[in-house]
């Protein structure tokens, strides 16, 4: 008989239960709140629902329409848009669990993730914080506290400063006894927020201000430790996981080396080159981090590797769900989501080491609103169009942000993850490569066309990655992009396909769709008409003539009616299917008020379409004196600190304004000797980017 059937003993009297009291120390967890927003949250919330967990969601005045609030079972407004107000106030989100009946709290990463205080404050207020215990947060969080307990523990480490003197004299005088290049850390800092490298002694008090100034906005805490840099390491991480049981175990390491602004764009699990003794190695001596600090849950300790020798140090341990958890899922067959749940439940370790095995190879592309081109700078603004890859077993795309959506100028501009898995390194990167390709966004710069660049790389491809990947690649990676003759001609084309388009729509709405001249758009008695399309492609400008000859068939000319190609094209959808000179293709276009962004094999291409006479008047005229007059926004953001006064004499290369944009600080810097005429905005503005934020006067200082 089943046991759930000996509990049911029938009787005269009807169904008798019978109870056993359990000697367990099982915690309850049915309702889970997730304080957090974007593709964690919506990763969180998928496996909660898989679970049978109810969710509740927190979301600021900016996020009211966002995708983890409608995924949610409940949702909470927490307050302002800016984080310091909304998800950084552990008081208001401890007030929405309370409210909501809710047994725990997933942090995510960022924002609360790895608070001492806020995982303090759960315990205190019976919340089960899904995290490790504060103890361990507090000394993995210390960078300086960190290495001395991994020192004790056997973890190889690498020296520097990390005393609590944080005199600038006492720090300039322990730079210079490490010996430049030095890294400046914040001590309660990651994913590259207070972290500054000088190069030179003179570049160092600059460095020191911007990275303890960085820090204090981003932890509340502006101390800082030195460490001598490592001019071509690899970044290498271990995904570890520990249950209230004493139980430890790692799921393998990940290689996350190539990095802009210090911050991952792209990773993969195994690392590659890694021989299986190394990756013994790492695995135990994260194995021996863990226990170190009486670690419970999911955490990443962090190896900086020499990329020669391979003899690698620890660089920090990260106390919580790591954004590129899903390749280390992919490859180990797991759920750590579910892991969390279960070990903050109370239950032990769903596998032992033993049963953790690893099979194939991932990668993870981190798709973001910015421009590769014009150093790697955040963008906001609303996603104006989305086509993505369909999920299948292989491949997950993870993301908090639909079509119509906005990048918010106050948080990360992550838009999605691309993952991906294969048997071997190879056939997943050929995977990564496709489904780039597919992944299409209008509307917003994106560096959807620099991961593609990177994954084609020779160098990547041969698995020779390190963090300074970028910097040693730039020319080739950062080739003058050019267009082709067939790229001009499908523009244009869709262009004029697409006004056919909304020619019918309007004339169904009159009920004149069955004119000729709106049947066929191009159609004339006794003639053939020519319609000259004018684009931009950069600056460059571009002029097409199209001939209608009949029914989607045309002839286009790229050089003012000297030679004509016979092209034919119709639009399925968003994909444009064209036969120019008995060659067939199929792209998907995106058509905007002033744009027309043809997705091909080399990825997004961007014509900009001539715009009616009075706006460009208008542009003209707002933007009179020049750029050389003026210093500019780079992105959108938030003015931090205004440096400079009207009259100011200023030289080139002189610090004028910080700007606070996804929650990094961006010092803006005089192009050129001149003098403050007007500074049109006061700490705390908003600005859009672009936008003069300084005017100079015309005349130049003398020299």
């Amino acid at each position: 008989m089943p046991l759930w059937a000996s509990l049911l003993q029938n009787t005269n009297f009807g169904v008798q239960i019978t109870t056993r009291r359990w000697n367990s120390t099982l915690r309850r967890i049915d309702k889970l709140l997730i304080a957090n927003r974007g593709e964690i949250a919506c990763r969180v919330l998928r496996t909660a629902r898989r679970l049978g967990v109810k969710t509740v969601a927190v979301y600021s005045d900016a996020d009211k329409n966002s995708l983890h609030v409608s995924q949610a079972d409940e949702a909470y407004n927490i307050g302002p848009p800016q984080a310091s107000q909304s998800y950084l106030r552990g008081d208001k989100i401890l007030e929405v669990a309370h409210k909501s009946g809710c047994q725990a709290i997933h942090p995510g990463y960022g924002f609360l993730s790895e608070n001492v205080e806020f995982a303090e404050n759960c315990e205190k207020n019976k919340i089960i914080f899904m995290g490790p215990p504060a103890s361990a947060i507090r000394d993995m969080g210390i960078k300086s506290k960190s290495k001395e307990i991994m020192s004790k523990a056997g973890v190889p480490i690498i020296g520097g400063y990390h005393g609590e003197d944080q005199d600038r004299a006492k720090l300039k005088a322990e730079a210079l006894k490490i010996g430049f290049p030095v890294m400046i850390k914040a001590v309660r800092g990651g994913g590259g927020k207070g972290m500054r490298i000088a190069l030179t002694e003179s570049e160092f008090e600059e460095a020191l201000e911007s990275a303890k100034s960085e820090a204090q906005k981003a932890f509340g805490d502006s101390v800082v430790l030195l460490e001598k840099f490592v001019q071509e390491p690899r970044h290498v991480e271990v995904q570890v996981f520990a249950d209230m049981h004493g139980n430890a175990v790692h799921l393998f390491e990940r290689d996350c080396s190539v990095q802009r602004r210090h911050q991952k764009i792209i990773e993969e699990a195994p690392a590659p080159g890694i021989s299986e003794e190394l990756r013994a190695e790492l695995g135990a001596a994260a194995v021996r981090a863990a226990k170190a600090v009486g670690y419970v849950g999911a955490g990443t300790v962090e190896f900086i590797l020499d990329r020669k020798s391979h003899n690698f140090h620890f660089m920090e341990m990260n106390t919580r769900l790591q954004v590129e958890h899903p390749i280390t899922e992919m490859i180990t067959g797991t759920d750590l989501v579910e892991w969390q749940i279960k070990v903050a439940r109370g239950e032990k370790l769903p596998l032992t080491q033993e049963e953790i095995t690893l099979s194939g190879h991932a990668f993870e592309s981190r798709i973001y609103a910015e421009d590769p081109s014009g150093g790697f700078l955040p963008g906001a603004g609303v996603l104006s169009y989305l086509s993505s890859p369909q999920v299948r077993d292989d491949m997950r795309i993870e993301t908090g942000i639909r079509e119509g959506d906005e990048v918010s100028v106050h948080y990360d501009p992550m838009i999605a993850k691309l993952v991906v898995w294969g048997q071997n390194r190879s056939e997943s990167l050929l995977k990564m490569q496709s489904l780039l390709l597919q992944y299409n966004v209008a509307g917003l710069e994106t560096n959807v066309n620099f991961l593609l660049d990177l994954v084609r790389h020779p160098e990547f491809i041969s698995g020779n990655v390190h963090t300074n990947f970028i910097k040693e690649n730039n020319d080739s990676l950062f080739k003058n992009k050019t267009v082709t003759p067939t790229q001009i001609t499908q523009a244009a084309l869709s262009v004029v396909l697409k006004d056919e388009l909304l020619d019918m729509k309007n004339a169904m709405g009159r009920n004149d769709q069955f004119n000729p001249f709106v049947v066929e758009s191009g159609f004339r008695i006794n003639h053939n008409l020519i319609r000259d399309v004018k684009m931009k492609f950069k600056d460059e400008e571009k002029l097409v003539k199209v001939k209608f000859i009949g029914h989607n068939t045309y002839h286009i000319s790229l050089d003012e009616g000297k030679t004509w190609s016979v092209v034919q094209g119709e639009f399925n959808k968003e994909s444009l299917k064209s036969t120019i000179d008995g060659i067939t293709t199929s792209v998907n276009v995106f058509r905007g008020d002033d744009v027309i962004a043809i997705f091909d094999d080399s990825g997004k291409v961007e014509f900009n379409l001539e715009k009616p006479s009075f706006v460009t008047i208008q542009e003209d005229d707002s933007s009179a004196g020049g750029s050389l007059n003026r210093a500019v926004a780079p992105m959108p953001g938030v003015i931090d600190k205004v440096l400079v006064s009207a009259g100011d004499q200023v030289k080139k290369g002189d610090s004028l304004f910080v700007l606070i944009a996804m929650k990094m600080e961006h010092v803006v810097k005089a192009d050129r000797d001149a003098v403050i005429e007007n500074i049109y905005f006061k700490v705390g503005d908003n600005v859009q980017k672009d936008v003069t934020v300084i005017q100079f006067k015309e005349e130049n200082v003398s020299s």
